[in-house]
């Protein structure tokens, strides 16, 4: 299982997707109808997709796996009775699948099949610019955090790593965390992470959205759970975006901890401890985009005739 993309509908969205090419540094995928698509220098076809709408709100977040993997996933939703359907994606790379609405509304898609592209090379260093690599993770906001956190493992097969104050940290493969659940009250999109090369790359990619009048929302830093390098952003266009490098590799074995666990000093919200948090900017921003299911709930085939 490996979390590839996510996509979102908003109104400006070519005027965003410019953005992203030429502040944020990804690459064009192309332009399907009214859908716009970045890339990275990896080897998915593409990160996050745009669609031009007149609400913002996420579409779905997109998962590849194996054939296996698709049948545990979709034999679970079942059982839990929640909203799924049989789909085939029109996006670049294809595949095919089911798309699964969890308990608060977020749109889950896992696809088979999908293909993937020859990698590319970032921007030179003189440019002064840098390109993501690939989504390490994807956040939402939860009204009940340990609830979904549970759903996740019962359903989709995931498995959660950590639990802090703020967030409920879970596992896909042995990155970490591909998504978690923040204790919000509310649920939302909280933000999209995406992994760049190394510490170097994020701190250079600081450096040039300073250049384009852009300053952190928080960061740079690094976190306790995960121990990942970050930056975060708010886009012109509404979400919370994110440098991020390092996620840290967990074995099957790892014990997750408890928000005892992941304490700091006080005035300190991070490992090294230099830099803020506009905490209410994020919060509006983290409000921004909802979640919409646009298909009917629908009866997925399985191979085991459950």
């Amino acid at each position: 299982m490996d979390l590839r993309s996510i996509e979102l509908a908003l109104p400006g969205a070519e005027q965003a997707h410019r953005w992203m090419i030429d502040v944020w540094g990804c690459a064009d995928a192309g332009r399907i109808g009214e859908t716009w698509y970045l890339r990275g220098s990896g080897s998915h076809p593409y990160l996050m997709a745009l669609a031009d709408h007149a609400d913002r709100f996420v579409r779905s977040t997109t998962f590849v796996c194996s054939p296996d993997r698709l049948e545990q996933v979709a034999q679970a939703a079942a059982a839990h009775g929640l909203a799924a359907a049989p789909c085939t994606a029109s996006d670049p790379g294809g595949g095919s699948g089911i798309v699964v609405e969890l308990a608060e509304g977020e749109i889950l898609r896992f696809l088979t099949g999908a293909q993937t592209v020859a990698p590319i090379a970032g921007h030179a260093r003189a440019s002064r610019r840098v390109m993501p690599v690939k989504l390490t993770h994807v956040v939402f906001n939860a009204a009940d955090a340990e609830a979904s956190g549970t759903l996740a493992e019962q359903v989709l097969g995931f498995t959660v790593s950590d639990r802090t104050r703020g967030m409920v940290f879970v596992r896909c493969n042995t990155s970490h965390h591909s998504t978690a659940f923040a204790r919000s009250g509310f649920s939302s999109l909280n933000h999209v992470a995406f992994e760049m090369d190394d510490l170097d790359a994020v701190m250079r990619g600081i450096g040039n959205m300073r250049d384009h009048g852009f300053a952190t929302a928080w960061g740079p830093g690094r976190h306790g759970p995960g121990d990942n390098v970050y930056a975060y952003y708010i886009a012109p266009f509404g979400p919370v975006i994110e440098y991020s490098t390092a996620v840290e590799k967990v074995p099957d074995d790892y014990r997750a901890g408890a928000p005892d666990d992941w304490t700091w000093p006080e005035r300190r919200i991070d490992q090294w401890g230099i830099s803020d948090k506009d905490l209410n900017a994020l919060r509006v921003a983290e409000e921004t985009f909802r979640f919409r299911r646009e298909w009917a709930s629908a009866p997925v085939p399985l191979s085991s005739g459950v």
